[in-house]
């Protein structure tokens, strides 16, 4: 999951917000604003609930980059580096550069997120029966206690058992713990998250037809996009498996044709050197790597400003690209490249550019491997 757009950093990690956040923060306060608020302390302006109902929303989301931060932040303590944090539809998800390297690991960081929620929802708990003594007003009571539940149950429904879920990532330390076997152990968690994801799917829609309210839709929404996640999570597994002890050396681009920062976005699309062969290019910069450019981004320039806008201008900057060494995992490259010519990653090498890698690299590579004299009759797990 991409971010749209980013807010920044916390302790290091990239914070962003994907553009289908704006559909459930819509439903949470049109729903405390035009619903649960007005129905349980009638007779308010509209304003005070459309305030009211705006900031428990923002609260709400706040708990869930908590929820995913503490995810980080026990991440980074058992050696695992994380690329960001992206906030989403169905709430939020960190984004790690690799597996946890034991069981114990695996539980500590799946582990620590439904307790920082469990932990809020006490928190706000406590606050509520404060305000009530203190005799506060009735709504601000309401949103704090809203707070409250919807903390508790998002503890709950994490702990499901059911890949993604981090109750899924339990499942799967468990797992691994009594078969010593981390792809088994995936595979298991994987079809839990399927099996949760139609129940989801059928009991909403039953809830649909019966009484035709929007929570049944809702329900069954969560579950398709739970089966569809489970369903990622194990093909990744799955290749993981097939493609264990790989190098990015064998499988990148060697000496990708480049292209030099402070060249016009006119000259590299008419460059005879770049048409025809790839969809987007490392830049450089005094021979060290800068970033990204892609036909796409270059053609959204204006033709009448092109012949001086330089490709610098128009590029993925380096830090926002993938950027690995050429024996780094490509196990552990899976989780974080994506489909699209701005998605390539960059091998460096000592501050060098040495080669870029695709979807379509590993996808060759995964083919050779699954029918390679040698190695035809390997089964995916």
């Amino acid at each position: 999951m991409r971010a749209t757009f980013v807010l920044g950093r916390i302790a290091g990690v990239r914070i962003g917000v994907h553009w289908s956040v704006l559909f459930i923060f819509g439903i949470i306060a049109f729903g405390l604003s035009e619903g649960r608020l007005p129905h349980v302390y009638p007779g308010r302006g509209w304003g005070v609930y459309w305030a009211a109902g705006l900031c428990t929303a923002v609260v709400f989301f706040v708990s869930l980059l908590a929820h995913e931060l503490a995810h980080a932040v026990v991440a980074r303590r058992n050696g695992v580096e994380v690329d960001d944090i992206v906030l989403w539809l169905l709430g939020g998800a960190a984004r790690l550069k690799s597996e946890a390297s034991s069981p114990g690991a695996e539980l500590r960081i799946a582990g620590v997120g439904p307790l920082v929620s469990l932990l809020l929802g006490g928190l706000f708990a406590l606050g509520t029966w404060l305000l009530h003594l203190v005799s506060a007003s009735g709504i601000v009571v309401e949103m704090v206690a809203w707070l409250a539940a919807i903390n508790v149950l998002l503890a709950v429904f994490n702990s499901v058992p059911a890949a993604p879920l981090d109750g899924g990532r339990l499942l799967r330390a468990f797992l691994w713990w009594r078969t010593g076997d981390r792809l088994r152990a995936t595979a298991g968690a994987t079809m839990a998250g399927r099996v949760f994801g139609w129940l989801l799917v059928v009991l909403g829609l039953v809830m649909f037809l019966r009484t035709g309210s929007f929570g049944g839709f809702w329900l069954a929404l969560i579950g398709w996009f739970l089966i569809a996640a489970a369903t990622t999570e194990g093909r990744q597994a799955q290749l993981r498996g097939v493609l264990a002890g790989v190098p990015v050396r064998d499988v990148m681009t060697p000496e990708p044709l480049t292209v030099p920062a402070d060249t016009t976005v006119a000259g590299f699309l008419t460059g005879v050197h770049y048409r025809f062969r790839h969809s987007a290019f490392p830049v450089t910069d005094d021979g060290a790597p800068v970033g990204l450019v892609t036909f796409d981004s270059a053609r959204r320039v204006p033709h009448d400003e092109a012949q001086t806008v330089p490709v610098r201008s128009v590029m993925v900057p380096l830090s926002e690209v993938v950027v690995v060494g050429p024996e780094s995992p490509v196990a552990d490259l899976l989780p974080r490249m994506e489909r699209g010519a701005e998605h390539r990653v960059l091998v460096v090498d000592h501050g060098e550019l040495v080669g870029i890698v695709s979807l379509s690299d590993v996808s060759r590579m995964v083919t050779w491997m699954s029918t390679a004299p040698g190695r035809r009759g390997r089964r995916w797990p």
